[in-house]
């Protein structure tokens, strides 16, 4: 296959040759590498600001499969889901060091574990970087969330 009349090769893939603000929305979306990890409960300590995370999730995350259950409506029914966006990328420190959005805007590539580089949606899972079965849904938790910090996520 190739990408115009000249007879070459596809060039490199899009994350690797555009910025995350010149990237369409089902450019963008596809970063996402369905770990998990940012639906998570996290604690902010008041005198250092470190975050910790907990192996609580939003309620609508599906703790089996890292998808959410409604994802296109999830500011509705959780008003403090933070939208990621190409204008808050840069201020999101609690982001996990993996996170796709996260490593483009640092000017780091993808890690080979990652859906796009690998082809397959469950590569995430299968090189260990998801929370998929490890965590539990806010619902099925106790309100004290510092009995559920974790280190494993980040």
């Amino acid at each position: 296959m190739t990408d115009n009349d000249s007879g070459t090769f596809p060039s490199q893939p899009y994350w690797e040759t555009k910025k995350l603000a010149e990237m369409s929305r089902e450019e963008w979306e596809a970063l996402c590498d369905g770990c998990g990890k940012c639906c998570l409960h996290k604690l902010q300590d008041e005198d250092d600001d470190f975050v910790y995370y907990t192996s609580v999730a939003c309620r609508l995350l599906d703790c089996e499969t890292c998808q959410c259950k409604d994802y296109p409506n999830r500011t509705v029914h959780v008003p403090d889901c933070v939208q990621l966006s190409r204008e808050n990328v840069d201020t999101l420190n609690w982001m996990p060091s993996t996170c796709a959005y996260r490593l483009l805007s640092e000017g780091k590539g993808l890690p080979d574990w990652h859906p796009l580089v690998t082809g397959n949606r469950d590569s995430t899972f299968m090189a260990g970087m998801s929370v998929r079965g490890m965590v539990i849904s806010e619902d099925d938790a106790h309100p004290d969330l510092t009995r559920y910090i974790v280190k494993w996520p980040a």
